[in-house]
């Protein structure tokens, strides 16, 4: 069965994590290779303008394969230097492809989300949970550390010292807690997380496709550059945009009134 579950429509992608019977685990052999193929594709296709990350089943993702780990098999078998480039060449091709996609990811999280699965959540710009969602970094549990970027992302998030009492006590937090730290921006009531996670990328898919990508890009390089840089680079962006169709389109619809179509030109 492929690691991923790939469906499009109204210019969403949604990638469900396929692998229920286990709880979603990760790190098996050609499984980097499945996300960089598949946002590749969304990269590659102007008629996505966003994505939408969930799991099959009870949980999101349990993080890596514990038994694997056990057993010393896969990306945990063999020496020092062996397991780092597994590590390389297909847990962080995972990490690597969905922060490198282009437009807005939402992380619907349905469940579980610890470890590698928890670092995996927090790659999406926005987060949303189901009351079930549990969340935790719980790698020093296994005498290992944060081997998947966590450690740069999850501060970013919700600060240094929240993000240190995850990490070096390896709690696992509630949906409810999630949202009062800031890991998550809602909480959906019920079953009804992958609905309110299509309704808000309806809302981002009914943007201008190249502007959705530029903002995402003008973010993402906030995170590392002076005021000065960020709005030099703004400018270029903002002038690129003004010579699109779509920009004109804006316009019209605000001035006459209606709802914008926009087409992406």
């Amino acid at each position: 069965m492929p690691l991923l579950q790939i469906e499009s429509a109204n210019h969403v992608t949604i990638l469900t994590l396929n692998r229920p019977d286990t709880m979603n685990p990760l790190g098996a052999a050609g499984d980097g290779d499945a996300f960089v193929e598949a946002c590749d594709a969304v990269n590659a296709d102007m008629d996505v303008r966003c994505v939408i990350l969930t799991g099959a089943g009870r949980a999101f993702s349990a993080g890596g394969d514990v038994k694997a780990m056990k057993q010393k098999t896969g990306n945990f078998g063999g020496t020092a230097p062996a397991i780092a480039d597994g590590y390389r060449n297909n847990i962080h091709k995972i990490l690597r492809a969905l922060y490198g996609l282009r437009v807005p990811l939402i992380s619907a999280v349905n469940g579980p989300a610890i470890g590698l699965g928890c670092d995996l959540a927090c790659l999406g710009d926005m987060r949303i949970a189901s009351e079930k969602a549990k969340f935790g970094v719980t790698f020093l549990k296994l005498g290992i550390i944060p081997g998947d970027g966590g450690t740069w992302i999850l501060p970013r998030i919700i600060g240094e010292a929240r993000a240190a009492e995850l990490f070096y006590t390896g709690d696992v937090i509630d949906a409810a807690t999630a949202l009062d730290w800031g890991l998550v921006s809602r909480v959906a009531q019920g079953d009804t997380l992958m609905d309110e996670a299509q309704a808000l990328a309806a809302k981002i898919a009914a943007m201008p496709p190249h502007a959705l990508r530029q903002a995402k890009n003008l973010m993402r390089q906030g995170r590392h550059t002076s005021y000065d840089t960020a709005l030099e680079m703004a400018a270029n962006a903002q002038a690129l945009m003004h010579s699109t169709a779509d920009h004109m389109e804006g316009v019209d619809a605000l001035l006459e009134k209606r709802a914008p179509v926009f087409k992406g030109e």
